[in-house]
């Protein structure tokens, strides 16, 4: 089965399996590649810094540090890179929820890659592996351990949170998004990652001090409305991942252990109603009852209102009933 059928396919209604927890430890670790440990060192530099920023702007160090258009600007790049992430990356790129016309295509691409969550090609395949495994051995970031491991569930959840990082995945562009690597688009954006990451950071900075003319303002705007906030969208992402399969409500059958986690899904743009997400991959809306706000969704509905996207794939009630316990 190729990955493109794996997650665009919702598979059938099953009841919960028991899992092999033990093949989770002896599955085989991919060969590190050269310059593997200065991209270990890079993910955890990238994981601190947010921190740090934050403690530099605490501390007082900077005037107006904490000033509330620091806050305002973070909100509102916080907003569209999310969404970019949500919207494009993920139901878009990943399990082609809907189609979306060329320069509405580019955008959520760049919206995305400002993330700093990696670049598209090698986010798209991470993820559908993960959809293809969930929860298995071959999940590059399943929380789940045997329930004889000291500790397991603690080094599960750390493992799925950040941990992952540390570890090679063997996840192959070639295997896993092929349709990505034959959209010269996409293949383009990809290819300038580090300059978006670039730009994610130096845009705040850029902003406030053309404003101000002081680079002090500007700098205090390249910690929070950069670092702080790139490392606040990393954690929620990284959410999905620990949280939402280790805590919260299952209202449908799937294969794996992914949950619903209310208290996340604004933050997450409606990622953490993640139970209904597995049930239903190729699904445009996550939060599919009443009251689960889904702020992806309904962009996605406005997008499609204003003709820019097509072949949405809405909810069934018919559907949902199917799999719900």
């Amino acid at each position: 089965m190729s990955a493109d059928v794996a997650v665009l396919s919702d598979p059938g209604a099953s009841a919960p399996v028991e899992f092999d927890h033990g093949d989770l430890d002896t599955a085989p670790t991919p060969t590190p590649e050269s310059g593997w440990w200065v991209q270990r060192f890079t993910t955890g530099a990238i994981i601190v810094a947010p921190f740090a920023a934050l403690a530099v702007l605490v501390s007082g160090v900077l005037d107006d540090g904490l000033a509330w258009w620091n806050f305002a600007l973070a909100a509102l790049f916080y907003v569209v890179v999310a969404h970019g992430v949500t919207i494009g990356f993920h139901r878009l790129f990943t399990h082609r929820s809907f189609e979306a016309r060329r320069p509405l295509k580019i955008a959520l691409a760049v919206a995305g890659s400002l993330s700093f969550q990696g670049s598209i090609i090698g986010w798209v395949a991470e993820h559908r592996r993960h959809h293809m495994y969930t929860d298995k051995p071959r999940d590059p970031h399943s929380p789940v351990r045997p329930a004889t491991q000291r500790f397991g569930r603690t080094r599960g959840f750390f493992h799925a949170h950040a941990g992952w990082f540390f570890t090679p995945t063997g996840t192959t562009r070639e295997q896993y998004a092929p349709d990505l690597l034959a959209d010269r688009d996409i293949v383009a954006v990809d290819r300038l990652f580090v300059p978006l990451c670039i730009v994610t950071l130096a845009a705040p900075f850029l902003i406030v001090f053309t404003i101000t003319g002081n680079w002090e303002a500007g700098v205090a705007a390249l910690l929070m409305a950069g670092l702080v906030r790139v490392g606040l969208l990393h954690h929620v992402t990284w959410s999905t991942n620990s949280v939402c399969h280790m805590f919260g409500t299952r209202p449908f059958r799937t294969t794996d252990v992914s949950t619903n986690f209310a208290p996340l899904a604004v933050l997450s743009m409606g990622e953490s109603w993640h139970n209904a997400h597995h049930a239903f991959p190729a699904m445009a809306r996550h939060g599919v009852d009443p009251g689960q706000l889904d702020t992806s969704a309904m962009t996605i509905r406005l997008f499609e209102r204003l003709g820019w996207v097509s072949q949405v794939r809405w909810p069934e009630p018919a559907r949902l009933a199917l799999r719900r316990r």
